[in-house]
């Protein structure tokens, strides 16, 4: 049964992209596709942030399937992607990875929660060493706690997300030359992401904005609150000139409505303020006061960059599907490419050549660092405004409003050291 659900929730985009690849390759209709589950949070308070990743990941599949698939020596092999939905809950992923690696899944994607990758990679830890034949891969696109890639670093999981401590880095680096900003409230979903990003705000803050005061710090229960008008209340009443939060989904959205309808007229300096509905929710008192920080925004100057974001609103035009992410399409170019290296899709194979994965996409490049399996790659720091005005060609989700790009930070100033002690296998 697991086997006929997962057949029949593939992906209407892998079956037009099938088709391509199969009139590409004639002779290798019967290869045995190689299987890629999904298990996200598809519905539930992150439902839309998880169906965002499914849009990207199809388009970055048909890309592989529509230039003939995964070349191997027996022939090309197309990439076939399913999706289980976790309901963004612990044991529900659990139960969904068992049920994958039944099914014969080797290569699992999941990210958008930190607290469900810790618990996949010890699962899938415990599982590759008690069952070697059926190894499984983790490849984490958004979960950015960053104790996953240092103390509970593992040779099965491989993140392409740039961690939160490097996230908060490069909003440091502009929040340092903001000197309106002399004061700011701290507040975050209360589960292991939140706290690391008010950890680290905590930590940097001293050293790169000694005169800024915390005049609030506080956490919250993720994906609960309904009515964020108590926290803008409390926002407002503190006098800060910005908030700082790791915020995602309808956390992040009701959070800025709160604050516009409360009256707040300070700043928002963001990790994922640039989509999923967030400016919409601010409007015009977002303008010049939202920050976020990306892997890649659609007004960045590189290039390639505008190739691929017209071709990702070409294959999603419905306004509401605008959320591109750069890097889960690098993700599986490094998984392509590191299968086709190993010559084989068996994970010990693959993992040996992930690590040394050096992908380069619509002149983005990426490459994963062997020591702890941490993606390295360029972020870039936006400033939410109209569209049309200097440096803001394209808008958001239909919105009218954009992110113009005020810093870009290379993959080696984004780079931090390390925890990890990889243990490697025999």
């Amino acid at each position: 049964m697991p086997a006929l659900i997962a057949w029949l929730l593939i992906s209407a985009g892998w079956l037009s992209s099938s088709f391509a690849w199969a009139q590409g390759a004639a002779g290798t209709a019967a290869a045995t596709p190689i299987r890629l589950a999904l298990i996200e949070g598809l519905s539930g308070g992150n439902a839309n942030g998880g169906e965002a990743v499914f849009r990207n990941l199809v388009w970055a599949t048909e890309r592989v399937n529509g230039r003939g698939g995964v070349a191997l020596r027996g022939g090309a092999r197309p990439l076939v992607l399913t999706r289980h939905d976790s309901k963004g809950q612990v044991e529900e992923a659990l139960s969904l990875l068992r049920a994958a690696i039944d099914d014969g899944v080797r290569f699992v994607l999941q990210g958008n929660s930190s607290a469900v990758t810790a618990a996949l990679i010890e699962a899938i830890n415990l599982h590759n060493q008690r069952e070697p034949q059926r190894r499984v891969l983790l490849l984490n696109y958004s979960a950015v706690d960053p104790i996953l890639t240092n103390e509970r670093c593992s040779f099965w999981h491989f993140r392409f997300d740039a961690h939160a401590d490097m996230r908060m880095s490069a909003l440091m680096s502009v929040l340092r030359d903001d000197t309106a900003v002399r004061s700011v409230y701290l507040i975050g979903q209360d589960y292991s992401f939140g706290q690391a990003v008010l950890r680290e705000a905590r930590r940097q803050l001293p050293l790169q904005r000694p005169d800024v005061r915390v005049v609030g710090d506080e956490l919250h229960p993720l994906l609960r609150i309904k009515d964020f008008a108590p926290y803008a209340a409390k926002i407002r009443a503190s006098a800060a000139d910005a908030v700082i939060t790791g915020n995602f989904s309808s956390d992040l959205t009701l959070l800025v409505k709160a604050a516009r309808e409360a009256g707040f007229e300070g700043k928002f300096y963001t990790f994922y303020g640039n989509a999923l509905g967030a400016p919409a929710a601010m409007g015009d008192a977002g303008l010049d006061r939202v920050i976020a920080v990306a892997d890649w925004l659609p007004n960045v100057q590189t290039a390639g960059s505008e190739a691929f974001y017209k071709g990702f609103r070409a294959r999603y035009p419905k306004p509401e599907d605008d959320y591109v992410h750069m890097r889960m399409h690098l993700m599986i170019e490094a998984l392509t490419q590191a299968i086709e290296k190993a010559g084989s899709d068996e994970p010990v194979a693959v993992a040996r050549q992930l690590r040394q994965a050096d992908v380069t996409l619509f002149g983005q490049r990426g490459r994963m660092r062997a020591d702890d399996h941490q993606f390295q790659q360029p972020l870039v720091v936006g400033v939410m405004g109209r569209q049309g005005t200097p440096g803001i060609a394209f808008d958001v989700e239909g919105s009218g409003y954009g992110f113009r790009v005020v810093r870009q930070i290379s993959a080696e100033q984004a780079q931090q050291p390390h925890r990890c002690q990889m243990q490697l296998p025999p």
